[in-house]
């Protein structure tokens, strides 16, 4: 493998045999119509089908051009990204999806970008997203109420241009609990751009991110990344307050008025009204201090199985 690459890329990948071929030679001929020399970092992560295999080939034909990591099991696509970055080498630095919904020919549009602005960081936004609906709905309400979007008006990625810097930055600070890229670049620069891209179908298999995993992947980033929950909680707390004082001014009002007596129907609508607010709020503030216990046990964030060099 080459020193001093120009540019680094990483992919992480899963359940990708069919696509990955195809991915290096369209990499391998942008490159080469650019002139600049590259590195492919390939992170297996946790696959179940037969893509570190063909890794290990593309590695045996272009060992100069690749580093292969494996993973012991699956640990999501932004860990695996963290692990490519410890093994970067380049001046500058590219992740890139491996099921070529983001075509690779983009990358001359993200280098003219950077070299343009000098930005720290470059987001190749899609055009016309080919996910499903509950994807793109997920996506725009993570944009909506996530505090990182918010302050930058750029929605996050996963195709990306990156300078050494930030990327050195990320790598030396990997005390996280649940990692989220964006909301970490966002938090380092706000030297940012964006460019707009071609995006497209999946060409074989399905994404690995569930119904179950991406509204997991949601509440996690709502979090760990945002103050909205608690926000959430304090308005409704008040709101509730508010509403339990007018209502028992209308209540104190009739009694005194028309003598009318409390209702058993009214006391206990207010009693499971109220009791079930404080549980709602319990389990908000319960998640919070479950990810600060998790933070307090330094987990790994990977664990390399096998490593190709």
């Amino acid at each position: 493998m080459k020193n001093n690459p120009n540019i680094s890329i990483v992919v992480p990948v899963y359940n990708s045999e069919k696509t990955l071929v195809e991915l290096f030679t369209r990499i391998d001929k942008v490159f080469y119509d650019l002139n600049k020399t590259y590195q492919l970092i390939l992170v297996d992560d946790g696959s179940k089908d037969n893509s570190w295999n063909e890794i290990e080939k593309l590695k045996n034909n272009y060992s100069e051009k690749i580093l292969a990591v494996r993973f012991g099991k699956n640990y999501g696509q932004h860990n695996a990204i963290l692990c490519g970055f410890n093994y970067c080498t380049g001046d500058c630095v590219i992740t890139l999806d491996d099921d070529l919904q983001h075509p690779p020919e983009e990358i001359t549009k993200l280098y003219s970008k950077y070299a343009e602005t000098n930005a720290d960081v470059v987001y190749a936004i899609p055009i016309d997203k080919k996910h499903s609906v509950i994807r793109n709905a997920g996506s725009n309400f993570v944009k909506k109420t996530s505090e990182f979007s918010s302050k930058t008006n750029i929605g996050g990625s996963s195709y990306r241009f990156l300078k050494r810097e930030i990327v050195l930055e990320i790598k030396n600070n990997q005390n996280h609990n649940f990692l989220y890229l964006d909301a970490i670049i966002n938090h380092l620069t706000f030297n940012i751009e964006h460019i707009k891209v071609e995006h497209h179908a999946r060409k074989s298999g399905k994404s690995g991110y569930t119904i179950f995993k991406l509204i997991s992947l949601y509440l996690n980033i709502l979090i760990n990344y945002s103050a909205t929950p608690l926000k959430l909680m304090t308005y409704t707390g008040l709101l509730s307050a508010l509403l339990t004082f007018l209502i028992g001014l209308r209540f104190i009002f009739r009694k005194v008025m028309y003598n009318v007596p409390l209702g058993y129907t009214s006391l206990i609508v207010s009693i499971l009204f109220s009791t079930g607010l404080i549980l709602f709020c319990l389990g908000i503030i319960g998640q919070y201090l479950y990810k600060l216990y998790q933070l307090q046990n330094q987990k790994p964030s990977f664990f390399i199985k096998q490593i190709l060099k």
